[in-house]
């Protein structure tokens, strides 16, 4: 009997423009490949064994192909079996039994903080981002962790961005983080010098100090490897919806109820709409199910579905038939039909449209990679 070779089902094949990648579901990474092995395993993926790919191509190509399924043992992402019919394909759909999955929450004088969060739960928001504008950093966040934990709510993952100020208490934010297991992490902006604080636990939890710059929502939308998740739901919903603003909601710091923050339009006042009501907008999920693929240059790219996008801020070039923009993210600098990256911020191209968002001052803090 032939050994077949198999691609594990956990690992999965994306084409781009100019090379190809397989991403890893399990082990959470992604590896490039060529087109050429792209084509390969897609073509004969369960069909053949290597010998008979080697015969395909007159056995021209020996060195190549060895090279090949080397790598791919290497990385332990094939394996031979004489019956590849026992192996199905993985379930590809994306699920999620609430209409919220996550939350932003900028906090300042002007919001409801507890009503906020007691609306968040009612919908059944499991993850939330909070964003501190003021110095009040360690009062406020105890408030809403106690009052959180107190009321039992289904808030589970909280996220924490704020910026540095002198009062800040390193061993106070470590006692906070070690009670408090629904805190996921806490980003402090802007800091003198950079260093990051883990739970007792060592469960990845950590309170990380950056000298990086955040001024407000412009600093949002910037596409890196650095924030690639290769994970089957970033997978899934990547496939079927909008990786960034599937099932978001947020409320910015004047109160006022968005997809996004950064997003332009607004879908009432949290003092006088429910999150329920801003939810029942029409327009409020136009951007849902717009995916990666039906973005222009994105869908050309190998990383479209471990990438998350931003609709708020775009290279603004192109428009759908229902309105919506599809223009590349503007603060994307990696270019598809050439496999290289490039610092997004000076790119002329991109000039334009920087002017149009008023992102002038970001660029030129923009020394420090943010």
């Amino acid at each position: 009997m032939k050994n077949i070779f198999m691609i594990y089902s956990n690992c999965l094949c994306v084409k781009g423009k100019t090379n190809s990648i397989i991403c890893d579901l399990q082990r959470g990474d992604y590896e490039p490949i060529p087109n050429d092995l792209f084509d390969i395993l897609k073509r004969y993926n369960g069909k053949k064994s290597i010998d008979e790919i080697k015969h395909i191509f007159n056995n021209e190509y020996d060195k190549i192909i060895e090279d090949y399924f080397n790598f791919l043992f290497e990385k332990e992402f094939i394996f031979l079996t004489h019956n590849p019919t026992y192996f199905p394909k993985l379930e590809l759909n994306f699920d999620y039994p609430f209409e919220i999955s996550n939350a932003i929450v900028e906090i300042s004088t002007a919001t409801k903080t507890f009503e906020i969060f007691t609306e968040l739960n009612n919908i059944n928001c499991k993850s939330i981002e909070i964003r501190i504008a003021n110095e009040l950093f360690v009062k406020n966040i105890k408030n809403i962790l106690n009052y959180i934990t107190f009321h039992e709510m289904i808030i589970s993952s909280i996220s924490i961005i704020t910026n540095y100020n002198k009062s800040l208490n390193e061993d106070c934010l470590k006692e906070i983080l070690n009670d408090n297991y629904r805190l996921a992490s806490v980003i402090i902006f802007n800091s003198p010098n950079e260093h990051y604080i883990e739970s007792d636990s060592k469960d990845g939890r950590i309170i990380f100090f950056t000298v990086q710059n955040f001024i407000g929502n412009k600093c949002c939308g910037k596409i890196s490897s650095k924030y690639f998740s290769t994970n089957i739901q970033m997978y899934t919903e990547s496939l079927h919806h909008n990786s960034c603003l599937h099932k978001k909601i947020s409320i910015d710091s004047e109160g006022n109820i968005r997809n996004c923050p950064s997003m332009p339009q607004s879908f009432g006042h949290i003092t006088d709409t429910t999150l329920e009501e801003a939810l029942a907008h029409p327009d409020f999920k136009k951007y849902w199910n717009l995916t990666k693929d039906k973005i222009e240059v994105c869908k050309d790219c190998e990383f479209r579905y471990i990438c998350t996008d931003c609709r708020a801020y775009t290279e603004r070039t192109h428009t759908d038939a229902g309105g919506l923009d599809v223009s590349k993210p503007l603060k994307c600098g990696y270019n598809p039909y050439t496999g290289e990256w490039q610092e997004w911020s000076t790119n002329p191209l991109k000039e334009k449209a920087i002017k149009y968002y008023g992102m002038e001052e970001l660029v030129k803090k923009n020394e420090n990679g943010f």
